[in-house]
């Protein structure tokens, strides 16, 4: 899977948690840049992230994820 195509998966995860189909996520975008992205929803949207890509992300990853690009790197590694 590319990354292009994991970015692809991930902007419809986020769409969906967020239940805003006007959202896009870049490498560079934070729970600082999406209103409603607070800690519970940052829970939610590993879990669903999980589950989209059939993997568990590690404790640490989840805490030291600073971005989307950390986050599609993490899956990347963890899909091919």
């Amino acid at each position: 899977m590319s990354r292009e195509e994991i970015l692809e998966k991930v902007n419809e995860v986020f769409r969906e948690v967020f239940e805003d189909d006007s959202i896009i996520v870049k490498d560079e975008t934070t729970a600082d840049d999406i209103e409603d992205w607070d800690s519970l929803m940052h829970i939610t949207l590993v879990s669903e992230i999980e589950n989209a890509f059939g993997f568990k992300f590690k404790m640490k990853d989840v805490v030291g994820m600073k971005n989307v690009g950390e986050m599609l790197d993490i899956i990347k590694e963890a899909v091919g």
